[in-house]
């Protein structure tokens, strides 16, 4: 007995409904990838999941991108606005120069000049010179820049050494003045009190012991 039609429905049971999700997509992307193979052809399959899980496949001889350009201008259906347009054509301007950016990088690095003839030998030979000129005129200018610096940290030096040895004859001047008034008020001091004590000292006047010894000689 053959087998039997199956109805095609959406499957109500969640789990045969996964069971049979996981077989068709290893199914479908099996034939993706045999009529690859067999035909030669451009295949590109995009699958998305109840979950929004995404599963892809794209022949190995081509891209995604570059079918969906193939299908723009085979179907000529839109599939970017002009803003998104002139965004992919500024990406792809931008990814141009930096590959040619790269290419001048290698061949100042001395790097792939075998393809090179004369004239562009000679081009990149006048690029490395006024490279190396331009970096001798900065080196000159970070030069000329750490001697001024230089000059300035002397003369602030100089500034400070002469405020700094004012300051110290500064001090040594009042030091010197509070000695000398100390030892004034001292050797006053010393005067005052010579002076107490002649002042205090009790005066005693000799009287002779006969007073009429004198009369008598």
């Amino acid at each position: 007995m053959g087998r039997g039609k199956i109805e095609i429905k959406r499957i109500e049971n969640s789990s045969n409904r996964q069971v049979t999700y996981s077989k068709r997509r290893n199914g479908i992307i099996k034939k993706a990838k045999e009529i690859t193979v067999l035909c030669d052809a451009k295949v590109s399959l995009i699958i998305f999941a109840t979950s929004g899980k995404m599963v892809e496949y794209c022949s190995p001889s081509t891209t995604l991108p570059e079918l969906l350009e193939l299908y723009h201008k085979q179907s000529g259906k839109k599939l970017w606005d002009p803003k998104h347009e002139n965004l992919s054509n500024e990406i792809e301007r931008t990814k141009k120069e930096n590959d040619s950016m790269q290419i001048k990088l290698r061949h100042l690095k001395g790097e792939d000049l075998t393809s090179q003839n004369y004239r562009e030998l000679m081009d990149l030979e006048d690029a490395l010179e006024n490279g190396l000129t331009g970096l001798r005129d900065k080196l000159s200018e970070h030069v000329d820049g750490w001697r001024e610096n230089i000059k300035e940290l002397e003369e602030m030096n100089k500034h400070l050494s002469f405020d700094l040895r004012q300051r110290e004859m500064g001090m040594e001047n009042n030091v010197r003045e509070l000695e000398n008034g100390y030892h004034h008020q001292s050797q006053r001091g010393a005067v005052n009190n010579h002076n107490d004590y002649n002042s205090q000292m009790p005066f005693f006047r000799v009287q002779p012991i006969q007073p009429n010894l004198q009369h008598r000689i």
